[in-house]
């Protein structure tokens, strides 16, 4: 396959996720139902921003000309191995591989090991040459170079593993949001959404936010109320029951909606069901100190990502700032 070739296949599967046919319905069940955490309604919405923000044929083809790609890049192998925190969170990867000519060879989380594999059959059906593009594999051995996402635990097995080899390994990262105490409803709505989408277990979610020391966090906590049904997820609802218990046993202030806990903490990672707060009195300050924060995936807020944007990543949006065709195109 030439370069447009993939850009033309890449548009079958806008158009086949546009569709929302039968077979596709029912893949999206047996993800749901493998993983309880991803749920109908996020997996809809993760496969949403893959069409609007990754497979719009001029957004494809302005990323290649950025890169200054042709039909002849490509020809190694490159190992991927691919989290399961959050529906096809590793599509970027996948597809910054294949718009390159590379080959590929993926190790899914088994999270997540129904949806990718049913687009790359579909794919190969479509274009029988995708299969000599993209395989399936519990182990990754004899790849040219690597690509890992995982936990801090896992990330140093990986840098053991690859050291050899070209390599990306990812970390845990989290976000942010500066506010100001000016925030409109709908800002505010906006921001529920980039703490709560896929219950907060990505690293684009919000799991800290930064607030002058008068605010008000009233309006904040009604804007949460969206997500009240998530106190009729048992695995959520059994997370915040837990949390809860802490901080009544440690006689922790908190704040609660029913579904969703402040706590005064200064720390990035929180844990499910829990929303970290902290008190600023320069907002420069705290968003310079963010800036040079290497466990801060995104920054939102009137001077960073816009409210609502957390979750829907260009195709120049590469995760930990690593610019993946970059190192795809230095093989």
């Amino acid at each position: 396959m030439n370069l447009q070739q993939r850009i033309d296949l890449l548009q079958k599967l806008e158009q086949y996720f546009e569709a929302n046919d039968s077979e596709w319905q029912d893949v999206k069940t047996r993800a749901s139902v493998q993983n309880a955490w991803f749920i109908p309604q996020f997996i809809d919405k993760a496969v949403q921003n893959i069409r609007t923000c990754y497979l719009g044929a001029n957004k494809l083809k302005q990323w290649a000309a950025h890169y200054h790609l042709d039909d002849h890049i490509g020809g190694k192998n490159v190992g991927l191995v691919m989290a399961g925190n959050i529906p096809l969170v590793g599509f970027h990867d996948f597809l910054s591989v294949f718009i390159s000519g590379h080959r590929q060879t993926i190790k899914l989380s088994s999270k997540d090991d129904v949806l990718l594999k049913h687009i790359v059959a579909k794919m190969t059906e479509w274009e029988p040459a995708v299969k000599d593009r993209v395989s399936f594999a519990e182990l990754l051995k004899g790849c040219d170079a690597y690509i890992a996402t995982g936990s801090n635990n896992s990330a140093r097995y990986f840098e053991q593993y690859f050291s050899k080899y070209p390599n990306i390994i990812r970390r845990n990262r989290s976000s942010v949001a500066v506010l100001d105490g000016k925030e409109t409803t709908g800002q505010l709505e906006k921001l529920a959404d980039d703490i709560h989408l896929y219950f907060g277990l990505g690293c684009r979610n919000v799991t800290l936010i930064y607030v002058p020391r008068d605010y008000d966090f009233v309006p904040l906590l009604t804007a949460f109320h969206r997500y009240l049904f998530f106190a009729d997820h048992h695995k959520y609802k059994n997370n915040y029951d837990y949390q809860l218990s802490l901080a009544l046993l440690n006689n922790i202030y908190y704040m609660t909606n029913e579904a969703t806990l402040l706590i005064e903490r200064d720390a990035i990672f929180s844990a499910i069901a829990q929303l970290h707060y902290s008190y600023y009195d320069d907002p420069a300050t705290v968003i310079n100190a963010l800036k040079e924060n290497p466990d801060v995936q995104c920054i939102i807020g009137n001077d960073g990502i816009p409210f609502g944007a957390a979750q829907e990543p260009g195709l120049m949006d590469y995760a930990d700032g690593v610019d993946t065709m970059e190192f795809l195109l230095s093989l």
